[in-house]
């Protein structure tokens, strides 16, 4: 099965690659940007995977790996990668910051994914998986309102998907995870982790292995399982 993952070469985009690479019948192709030295050292660490370049950021970057969506052709698409975002009270956050979080993000999910569909409905079959956060859920973090725009942008298009779609056998769907300790989320403060981790079920949060394998669950299942949103917080109001 040939797996397309963007933001495939840290944090949760790294250990899904890992996840699913571990299975030998997998192929893993993941996009990064700037981390060039973490994505060769995962693409070396087996002979499944392969890293390619596209700038979320940069319109030409993403013309151009567009034509790479037909050399690979997926029968899977995550769609995974963030690219950075202001952590910032919504009253002080100037509106141009959600118009380039959009363009930035969304615009190249949305090329990325209709790509992926032009192949997917020729073979009539298809998986896109979406990674949402837990936050569209339950109460956002303070300072969140664009990274969770976004995201709700993007639940809301995985619908679409799955309804436009499964009559052509391709399904959508989406997991959304708690917190994770992450480079997303390296400067909440301690306080507030120990805070997060004192008031879990378990006493300790997500891990980027356990979405993994929620995601692995996916690539495989029926696809009977289409337009769901699964939600990866132990049933506890963490955000």
């Amino acid at each position: 099965m040939n797996i397309l993952i963007t933001g495939g070469s840290t944090g949760l985009g790294a250990e899904i690659v890992k996840e699913l690479a571990s299975n030998p019948e997998n192929n893993l192709f993941f996009t990064y940007s700037k981390s060039n030295e973490k994505a060769n050292k995962i693409s070396e660490s087996g002979e499944n995977i392969q890293a390619i370049h596209c700038d979320f950021k940069d319109d030409v970057s993403v013309i151009a790996f567009l034509s790479e969506i037909n050399r690979i052709q997926p029968d899977v698409l995550i769609n995974n990668a963030v690219i950075g975002y202001e952590k910032q009270y919504f009253h002080k956050t100037d509106a141009s910051v959600f118009y380039n979080s959009f363009l930035h993000n969304i615009i190249p999910a949305i090329k990325i994914t209709q790509a992926f569909l032009l192949l997917a409905r020729k073979r009539k079959f298809g998986k896109i998986i979406n990674i949402i956060s837990s936050a569209n859920i339950n109460k956002p973090p303070i300072g969140w309102s664009e990274y969770v725009a976004n995201k709700a942008y993007l639940l809301s298009l995985s619908k679409s998907w799955a309804t436009e779609n499964i009559k052509f056998n391709i399904t959508s769907n989406c997991i959304s995870p708690a917190f994770m300790q992450t480079a997303l989320t390296a400067d909440t403060d301690d306080r507030i982790v120990e805070q997060m981790t004192e008031v879990h079920p378990f006493k300790k949060l997500l891990s980027t292995k356990e979405v993994a394998e929620a995601v692995a669950f996916f690539t495989t299942c029926s696809q009977q399982i289409n337009g769901t949103n699964l939600i990866i917080n132990a049933g506890n109001d963490l955000q």
